[in-house]
This record gives C-alpha cells, sequence and structure tokens, in this order.
C-alpha cells in the first residue's frame, strides 16, 4: 500500500480487500521503518526473520535483554525483510521518574500507583507471560513503597531519579543491546512529567543519542 500507485489487493478466506490507491504516500524514500509489538520474548527472533524491528514491552528486567538481543541480533543478519528495508531495532519501554532531586523522583514513582497499572496489564493483555508474583484479576499487585521502587531501577524495571543516575540506567539497557528507549508517561502529574521531560532532554539524550542522523533513517536510505 506504501509503495505501489495502486494497491492491487487481497482475497482471502475470511476477508478480502479490493485494488485501490492509499493515499497519501509516506513522505521521502520507501515507507516508514515497520515493528512489531512483541509481548511474549519467543517473538523477537520471530520478528528478525521478518525484518521488524522490536517494540518490547515485556523486558522490564535487564537480567533478561541479553539472551534476547542476542537471538534477534544473530536471526536478523539473515532476515528477509517483508518491506522494503530491514529495521534493525530493538526497542524497550519503561515508565521513567526523573527530578533535581532523587528523593522527589522516587516520591513521584511511588505516588503514580505503578501497581494498579501493572495490574490492569495482566488483566487485558492475557497473551503476556503470567509472572507467578502477580496475583489475578481482582486481586491487584500491592502498592509500591520506596523501597520497591528502588529495586525496580536496579533492573532496570523503571528510570528513576536524578539525571545522573537516569542516565547511569539508561547506559546499562543500551549496554545490554537495547536500541532505543521509550520512556512512559502518563502516571506522574503534569508538573513532574514535563521537569522530566525537560532533564532527559538536557542532561541524558544528548550523551547518549550522539549521531546526528536517526538509526532507523539511516536504514531507510538503505532501501532499493
Amino acid at each position: 500500500m506504501w509503495l505501489q500507485d495502486e494497491y492491487q489487493g487481497y482475497e482471502g478466506k475470511y476477508w478480502s480487500l479490493p485494488p485501490r490507491k492509499v493515499l497519501p504516500k509516506p513522505w521521502g524514500k520507501a515507507h516508514p521503518p515497520m515493528w512489531y509489538a512483541a509481548g511474549n520474548t519467543s517473538s523477537y527472533e520471530m520478528a528478525a526473520h521478518k525484518g521488524l524491528g522490536v517494540l518490547g514491552f515485556s523486558v522490564g528486567d535487564l537480567n533478561d535483554m541479553a539472551p534476547i538481543a542476542k537471538a534477534y541480533k544473530e536471526a536478523i543478519k539473515n532476515a528477509e525483510p517483508i518491506g522494503a528495508f530491514v529495521n534493525d531495532n530493538l526497542c524497550i519501554t519503561s515508565a521513567a521518574f526523573v527530578a533535581e532531586d532523587s528523593n522527589a523522583a522516587r516520591q513521584s514513582a511511588v505516588d503514580a500507583k505503578l501497581s494498579y497499572l501493572q495490574s490492569q496489564v495482566f488483566r487485558y493483555h492475557d497473551t503476556f507471560p503470567h509472572p507467578e508474583q502477580v496475583p489475578y484479576w481482582p486481586e491487584l499487585i500491592p502498592d509500591y513503597d520506596l523501597a520497591t521502587i528502588d529495586a525496580m531501577a536496579s533492573i532496570g524495571a523503571v528510570i528513576c531519579g536524578d539525571p545522573s543516575e537516569a542516565l547511569a540506567q539508561c547506559k546499562r539497557w543500551e549496554s545490554s543491546g537495547a536500541d532505543q528507549l521509550i520512556f512512559g508517561t502518563g502516571c506522574a502529574t503534569k508538573d513532574q512529567t514535563i521537569e522530566m521531560i525537560r532533564l532527559m532532554g538536557e542532561h541524558v539524550i544528548p550523551k547518549i543519542d550522539t549521531d546526528p542522523v536517526h538509526r532507523t533513517t539511516r536504514m531507510r536510505a538503505s532501501a532499493s
């Protein structure tokens, strides 16, 4: 649909799509990078074979990252891309609470009630691997305290602290094999979120994202 002037259509057993023009076409070469949202880690290698980047929602622990990254990076070497180019990207999502004062950031994470959100995740996304310690709905994960937030930050399950701590935590994800990070927002207050964005933009991102050309832009430029 992105690359053909007129999409030739599809006729299947359960649904069909007649030929049609799909507008507007993507700006620039080829098409935007294609991603696969993965809840189960076994999906990473499959996505790599198809040349897809992975939006990783199930890797919340740095200790789990290395074998997943290894399997993905090995498989993508021999990818048969379903798009016009290979999007060699492992992207990890993590909530972020960053403030000038480390204690304020940690308290913000406690006040955000992340345990309720995560209880809901395993209610609606029943294809995710269900950790043994997570109760089944309507039971809820107990509210997190400061010690829990510190433990989560130590394994990469949350980015939390002052800018220097946030930078160190992001560097650990980089070392584990992550190509990109998405910082989840919405649980902290508006003012806390704006401060987090400012601090990450001023003190963290410039020290990690040093290439003036975006990673996926280089890959898109390779499209035939």
